[in-house]
């Protein structure tokens, strides 16, 4: 095998997922490299060349293999096969212009590889890809670190130009990535040329000094310190820092001086951010340490971050700094890790005796003072006796009392149990510093026990007494709670005692002397000022109040502007300080005030000066603000409880109310609504509490939005229930629940009414469906607070009733079920309390206890049950118990709030409200379809709204009459979840049967529209459509849509059909009424045709008649019946589908019809007229036996006093010939009688009835035999003669079609053939007719007349000239024709001439050329032959 296979053949490999192989294949690639590196070289490269869309892992591994090669061959490696290497290197790393760190990174490697040796052409290279003015790749930067890294020496002589080109990009550096990398790389390169300059000896440039670079590395500084170091990108902010910490050393020593007093605390604030400390102790600029110790004390001065400032020196200087400066403050800055060390060796030292010896104390007093640190620095050592006695006393070491007396007491018992010598001490003028029993880590329980211990070194009589009393003080002490300072307890003492003394100078030099030398920053000694002051206004409350104002125009309130203002901040915080404390004050002077004196001081003294210490205006201008807030919401708390105290034994007015509620107000409403970081809810909510007791009483506008803002504020808030959430915050949660319960007690109590209940929980129930579990928990919870505190101060002395028990139950029953387990005991408890009121307010006395209401305590216990099942069916006992205590009056508001409830966010409740509900229905029966057809509106769950339509059902089986009224008379057009009502009723068979019954029913005997005058103005009556069938007929098309209603359907099919046919028929051009057809919405979602024809429809479909309905659709017939001028077209396109795809069913249905065809209402009879008609039309009639049925009624029809109905009546006796032309002789006597009494209609504008008889006799004539028809012959000819030259086309196509057919029945009767003759000449002339239609007709009856004119040269020529489809030449056929007529008839010919003339007046100008060319034929031919 080849090298050159093998090493393709790796290369191949190297795509290999697994690392193990992958280090592999470097490695056996290294070992061909090492043996012939250029090949190996050339084919790496060539292999990235052909292989340009390589995996990114399989790249880096040739480049990975590539580098080793390098790094282990470049002195062998050729020149050429150098540039190469470094122009792929360069190529891959800058391929991509996104940040690809494997990939790239290893290109860059062998970039630095090949720099150990050949820096010159890699910096070409580079360098082109680094120009001035336009930001260079990341790891071309980086590159450019690492080489400084890796080649110093040949490095540093390019920096000066590199930070020269560097330094503009600095500043267009937008991206962290970037800055990030320029950071990493200017501390290389400050490291390396610091390397540079410690080594010149060894440098190729020995003449290089720190100043080349001084000038470029501050400017680079500059931009690093004052722009990049605050990043928020946590890895940017320390390397900036470690890049300062480099560049320092190569600043000027000027510049670094006047950079140091902000770069220390600049660097110390980053400990504040960053939990990593390496990298910022590593921040140790060049300077003396006096300098460092003069910033440092600067620093300690205002920041908290001195016990940090041990990062920044090394740790066995610290050691030496320690054993030097006496003061031992820089103890504090030693590493915990020094510090450990440090322990054990003064640990060792002391088991070899060695703290005996001169210095020992130091190292003593080092291990005291760690047990006084913070708690984080505790640390537990042993000490010695009695040594350790000196440290009890001294206030500095106090926080060390605990480690101190636990330690003695071990060693004194130790000595005592041995009666060492050592053990008595003489103390002379040592004294025990443990007055304070809770401060300094509460020393004061130890050093009880320490002194019961070293009893007999105080006194020999002590021991005895203490024996028996210090047990006791320290069992006092370890149950008793911490209180608070010294300083707190000292001033309330002061108080009490300035309200026993008389002497009112004494007073006011006291107090003075309190508020000046009072620390105004410590919260719980302003508190004890505030009380103890408070305490002294009792007394003096003129005195105090003067004070409290003289000291609030002193000196001490001017703000001072400082040096250039540069202390300004601090003197303003320092005045507000004081402020919240002068405020404060007032506030317990108000409690503590003589009731008899205080009402008159409230305006004019006390909040007239609070108002002029509290800056509205820059409230939350600061932190501390909100602690000024907080004081003056907690004052005027105090305010509030101190006048409602006094106003119990006298009438006031508090006219500052409504103000200060409204402060009060704009404080909560500022708070943020997703956290809670200030006590400011708490205090507002207890301040509201103690203001909402005065008067005057709030409005009712002014209460709710005092209830909304609080509840808001507080209910909004996110949950607790997290491990992150710190002890201080479920405090102030809970202190400010227990607020806000005492807020709505208070706002009850002035109301204890049902009206009050309700005004207090409207404002609560939104939260009851909220979202969220912890919202709907505390909702609930504080309801069932209410409640009981309702029914515990509630004393019925009228007769009242409980208007809102129903609102409240129906509200609260649906939480039984409610997915939090919290919220479902509450929610029981609150209708527990409920049914308990109620039972009050009917009489029960307090103690009564109903046993179905009892009955609610064992259901709660089942609700602990999460199982659905479980809970839906307690539910519904829970509902029985409910139902049982209601009263009447309530119900009907119970179900408004449950079907309110059936759109809970929470589908568990919205069930439950179904389920109760459904019980109450089946209980109580009430009658509540409107506020169903509401609650439909907004109800989105498809299972919610499945439980009511079972709802509906179970009402309409108790009630049906009334149901089926109500919902009929709901507005129309019926929105869409009136329309859900509806189908709900279908969905049961058996009911939507009961329901159609008696929609047909009414539909039968209801008046379908009343005629009205539209306008004065114009002649005539409108139809106007009654609601009631209207309604009927949308009632009917929904519930048909229920595929449950298809059994009913079937069975009622008939009458259905029929009942919707003449409601069709009632609604041909009737109008809507006029509040309907106000609205045009309205007119097109329910016209009164459209709502009967889709009803229809819809019949037919959940029929299955699905063959009936395609016809239909094919031609339209539905739109024709729409219109009111197709609409018999329409009727009879649906009769001929009938009868074609549904002829079963036609018996029953003509059955129905019937005795419509004799309603008083012309449009019914049109209608069933009309389909009627059309089913003679068809032989099926005949198969079904209602041929005579069907007869006799268009009989009937003959004579109806419409002329609409007479000409359908016509029609259908007409169609019989089509439908049934054997039964053409049975009824040929009342046929012919019909159709010729058609023919004589007077009544008849249109002559349609007269046409539909012509037709009608034209078809009937076919079938008909000769006995039955010779007789009239003569007769109909004199009928049809009068409408050959009738204006309408169709009647002269209908006459002359009717003569052709009467001429067969003439053959042999002298007569007829008279008549023939009689019309000849109008039939001639008619050839020339305009509409083709008469022509056509023309030719087919003399065609038929031939034989009767006795004629067989004309009838020859009639039957040979005379086809429909074969043109006709007029004027040679008439030139024929009359040629035969002078042979034929001579005597004839004086009457054509009289006849033809008459035709000279036609109407028709065809007809008039014809009479005058048929005039010249005969004159021409007559005088050739005579």
């Amino acid at each position: 095998i080849s090298f050159s296979s093998v090493t393709l053949a790796l290369l191949d490999a190297a795509n290999d997922r697994d690392p193990v192989v992958q280090e592999q294949v470097r490695k056996s690639i290294l070992t061909l490299g090492n043996q012939q590196p250029d090949k190996v070289l050339s084919m790496c490269q060539d292999y990235l060349l052909k292989h340009p869309k390589l995996v990114v892992g399989h790249r880096v591994v040739i480049l990975q293999t590539i580098e080793l090669v390098v790094k282990s061959r470049i002195d062998d490696i050729s020149y050429p096969k150098i540039k190469s290497v470094i122009q792929l290197a360069s190529d891959e790393m800058t391929k991509s212009k996104e940040v690809v760190p494997e990939w790239q990174q290893a290109a860059s490697n062998i970039l630095v590889a090949v720099g150990n040796k050949y820096i010159n052409d890699i910096m070409e290279e580079i360098l082109h890809k680094f120009q001035p003015g336009v930001l260079p790749h990341f790891f071309v930067v980086q590159t450019l670190a690492n080489l400084s890294d890796s080649n110093v020496y040949g490095m540093v002589p390019f920096l000066n130009a590199i930070m020269g080109t560097m330094l503009p990009m600095l500043g267009m550096t937008k991206q962290d990535n970037m800055k990030w990398v320029f950071s990493s790389a200017l501390c290389h390169f400050s490291e390396s040329i610091l390397e540079y300059l410690a080594n010149l000896d060894k440098a190729p440039d020995p003449t290089v000094r720190k100043d080349t670079f001084s000038s470029e590395i501050y400017s680079a500084y500059d931009i690093l310190f004052n722009s990049w170091i605050q990043s928020r990108e946590s890895k940017l902010r320390l390397t900036v820092a470690e890049a300062l910490g480099s560049m320092s050393h190569l600043m000027a020593h000027d510049k670094l001086e006047e950079q140091l007093p902000k770069l220390l605390p600049t660097i110390l604030g980053l400990y504040k951010k960053n939990s990593e400390h390496y990298i910022i102790s590593k921040v140790r600029p060049s300077s003396p340490f006096h300098n460092y110790r003069k910033c440092l004390v600067e620093v300690n001065r205002s920041t908290s971050y001195s016990v940090q400032v041990h990062m920044l020196f090394p740790p066995l200087w610290t050691v030496s700094i320690l054993c030097s400066v006496k003061t031992w403050k820089c103890v504090i800055y030693l590493p915990v890790q020094v510090k450990k060390r440090v322990v054990q060796v003064i640990s060792a030292m002391a088991h070899h005796g060695y703290l005996e010896l001169e210095g020992g104390d130091l190292l003593v007093r080092f291990i005291i003072q760690h047990c006084a640190l913070p708690d984080n620095y505790h640390v537990q050592t042993t000490v010695l006796w009695p040594m350790l006695l000196c440290y009890l006393t001294p206030n500095q070491y106090a926080n060390a009392t605990t480690p101190l007396c636990k330690s003695l007491i071990l060693l004194a018992n130790k000595k005592q149990t041995a009666q060492e010598p050592n053990f008595i001490i003489d103390f002379n003028a040592q004294g025990v510093n443990a007055a304070f029993p809770f401060r300094c880590r509460g020393h004061g329980a130890p050093s009880l026990s320490l002194l019961h211990t070293i009893s007999t070194n105080i006194h020999p009589k002590a021991e005895p007494l203490w024996e028996n009393e210090i047990p006791k003080l320290v069992n006092y002490l370890e149950g008793l709670l911490k209180y608070t300072t010294v300083m707190y307890f000292l001033y309330r003492c002061i108080g009490v005692i300035l309200q026993q003394c008389y002497n009112k100078e004494l007073v006011r030099k006291q107090l003075q002397e309190i508020l000046i030398s009072t620390r105004h920053n410590d919260a719980i000694e302003r508190t004890g000022v505030a009380m103890g002051i408070g305490l002294c206004a009792s007394s003096h409350l003129d005195g105090t109040l003067e004070k409290l104002e003289e000291f609030g125009k002193s000196d001490a309130f001017r703000k001072a502007s400082g040096i250039f203002g540069l202390l300004k901040d601090k003197n303003e915080v320092d005045v507000e300080k004081m402020k919240s404390t002068l405020i404060l004050c007032y506030g317990y002077v108000a409690l503590h005030a003589p009731e008899d004196k205080l009402l008159t001081r409230i305006d004019s003294d006390i909040l007239h000066n609070i108002s002029k210490n509290f800056n509205t205006k820059c409230v939350f201008a600061s932190l501390y603000m909100c602690l000024c807030v907080c004081i003056l919401i907690h004052s005027v708390g105090l305010i509030a409880k101190a006048i409602s105290k006094s106003v119990r034994k006298q009438g006031y007015l508090f006219s500052r109310k409504q103000e200060l509620m409204g402060v009060m107000m704009d404080f909560i409403k500022a708070e943020p609504t997703d956290v809670m970081r200030t006590p400011v809810r708490y205090l507002v909510l207890t301040t509201c509490a103690n203001l909402i007791n005065l008067d005057p009483p709030l409005t009712e506008n002014e209460n709710f939005d005092l209830l909304k803002t609080c509840l808001n504020g507080v209910y909004g808030l996110p949950t607790v229930d997290t491990p992150d959430k710190q002890r201080e915050v479920r405090i102030k949660y809970a202190y400010t629940f227990t607020a806000l319960h005492e807020l709505l007690r208070n706002v009850l109590a002035r109301d204890l009414s049902p009206d009050g209940l309700q005004s207090v929980f409207k404002h609560i129930e939104s939260w009851l469906s909220s979202g969220q579990d912890h919202e709907r928990e505390r909702a609930v919870k504080t309801t069932a607070e209410l409640l009981q505190f309702y029914l515990d101060n509630l004393r019925v002395k009228n007769l009242v009733i409980f208007h809102n028990l129903g609102a409240l139950v129906g509200r609260l029953a649906p939480r039984c079920t409610d997915p939090n387990p919290e919220v479902r005991r509450a929610a029981i408890d609150c209708v527990y309390r409920l049914m308990y009121i109620q039972l009050r307010y009917e009489g029960f006395s307090l103690d009564y206890k109903d046993d179905s209401v009892e009955g609610l305590l064992d259901v709660r216990e089942k609700l602990s049950n999460p199982d659905h099942s479980v809970l839906y069916k307690t539910c519904s006992e829970l509902t029985k118990i409910i139902s049982k205590r209601l009263p009447q009056q309530q119900l009907s508001t119970l179900l408004f709030m449950l079907y309110d409830g059936l759109v809970d966010s929470q589908s568990n409740c919205s069930r439950a409200s179904s389920v109760i509900l459904n019980t109450l229905l089946k209980n109580r029966g009430a009658e509540m379809l409107e506020v169903l057809h509401n609650r439909l509106q907004v109800i989105g769950e498809e299972q919610v709204k499945m439980a009511i339509g079972q709802s509906i059902l179970i009402l309409a089986t108790q009630h049906l009459q009334t149901v089926v009224n109500t919902l009929v008379a709901y507005p129309l057009p019926y929105d869409s979840w009136s329309c859900e009502m509806w189908i709900a009723l279908g969905a049961d068979s058996t009911l939507a049967l009961q329901i159609m019954e008696m929609i047909i029913e009414k539909l039968n005997v209801m008046v379908p529209y009343v005629d009205k005058k539209e306008s004065m103005l114009r002649p005539g009556l409108t139809k106007v459509a009654t609601s009631q069938p209207l309604a009927m007929t949308c009632a009917l098309r929904e519930m048909m849509l229920s595929g449950q209603s298809a059994d009913a359907v079937a069975y009622l099919f008939p009458k259905l059909f029929s009942a919707l046919l003449v409601r069709l028929g009632s609604s041909v051009g009737v109008q809507l009424p006029k509040d309907l057809n106000s609205n045009n919405i309205c007119v097109s979602l329910c016209c009164v045709l459209r709502v009967a024809v889709e009803a229809l429809r819809i019949l037919l479909g959940r029929a299955q008649l699905d063959t009936v309905m395609k016809p239909l659709d094919q031609e339209g017939a539905w739109d024709k019946m729409k219109d009111p001028q197709q609409h018999t077209t329409g009727v009879t396109l649906l009769s001929r589908a009938m009868a074609k795809h549904a002829g079963p069913r036609l018996p029953a249905i003509v059955e129905s019809l019937c005795p419509s065809l004799c309603n008083i209402y012309e449009c019914q009879r049109i209608t069933v007229t009309a389909f009627f008609s059309e089913l003679l039309n068809h032989h099926v009639v005949t198969e079904l036996m209602i041929l005579d049925m069907l007869m006799n009624n268009m009989m009937e029809r003959i004579t109806d006093t419409c002329g609409t109905v007479r000409m359908l009546a016509v029609r259908g006796l007409g169609n019989i010939a089509v439908g049934s032309p054997e039964k053409v002789n049975k009824y040929a006597k009342e046929l012919l009688a019909a159709m010729s009494s058609g023919m004589e209609e007077n009544d008849d504008p249109g002559k349609l009835i007269t046409l539909e008889a012509m037709s009608g006799m034209s078809k009937i004539l076919l079938y008909l035999d000769q006995k039955n028809v010779h007789l009239l012959v003569v007769y109909i000819f004199m009928k049809i003669k009068p409408f050959l030259e009738n204006e309408n086309d169709e009647i002269r196509c209908a006459s002359i079609m009717l003569l052709g057919n009467l001429s067969k029945f003439g053959s042999g009767e002298p007569v007829f053939k008279d008549q023939i003759h009689n019309v000849l000449v109008s039939l001639l002339l008619h050839l020339s007719d305009p509409n083709p239609q008469v022509v056509k007709a023309c030719k087919y009856a003399m065609r038929i007349c031939a034989p009767v004119i006795g004629s067989e040269q004309i009838s020859a020529m009639f039957q040979n000239h005379l086809l429909e489809e074969k043109g006709l030449h007029h004027g040679e056929f008439i030139n024929d024709l009359t040629k035969y007529l002078i042979q034929d008839f001579p005597g004839m010919l004086n009457f054509y001439h009289i006849t033809v003339i008459q035709f000279f007046k036609s109407n028709w100008a065809e007809i008039r050329a014809s009479a005058a060319m048929f005039i010249g034929k005969k004159k021409k031919l007559f005088y050739s032959i005579f």
